[in-house]
């Protein structure tokens, strides 16, 4: 859902803050199935607290250090995005109820002769 999402933002600015605190402005280039990140063109909120980053101009975020990505607020249709997770759920909860059905279904009789046949 949300790699789909993002994949529609490409080519809009946004601002990715990281689990580090430090927040990174610039426009989406490219983003894969993990949501990490490619920015071109970025900026630093704070560039007193990290001047290192003022001379770099793009950048590669591994998804699991981000912690907020910042939309623009009229590329979000949020009536769309909130149908979309509903539908997702939905789908996730059939496949789990069809596996736990499957699974509780046992599996058949025994099929076999055990135990207490025979001739007396």
């Amino acid at each position: 859902l949300f790699y789909s999402f993002f994949k529609t933002l490409v080519g809009k600015d946004v601002v990715v803050e990281l689990k580090n605190d430090l927040s990174i402005c610039g426009t989406l280039q490219s983003v894969d199935q993990y949501l990490n990140i490619n920015l071109n063109d970025i900026s630093v909120t704070d560039p007193n607290k990290y001047p290192h980053m003022m001379s770099m101009k793009n950048c590669f975020i591994r998804g699991s250090v981000v912690r907020y990505v910042q939309l623009p607020a009229d590329e979000c249709d949020t009536v769309e995005l909130q149908n979309a997770a509903r539908k997702e759920a939905m789908q996730s909860k059939s496949v789990a109820a069809t596996a736990s059905a499957a699974a509780a279904g046992g599996g058949g009789g025994g099929g076999g002769t055990g135990g207490h046949g025979g001739a007396h």
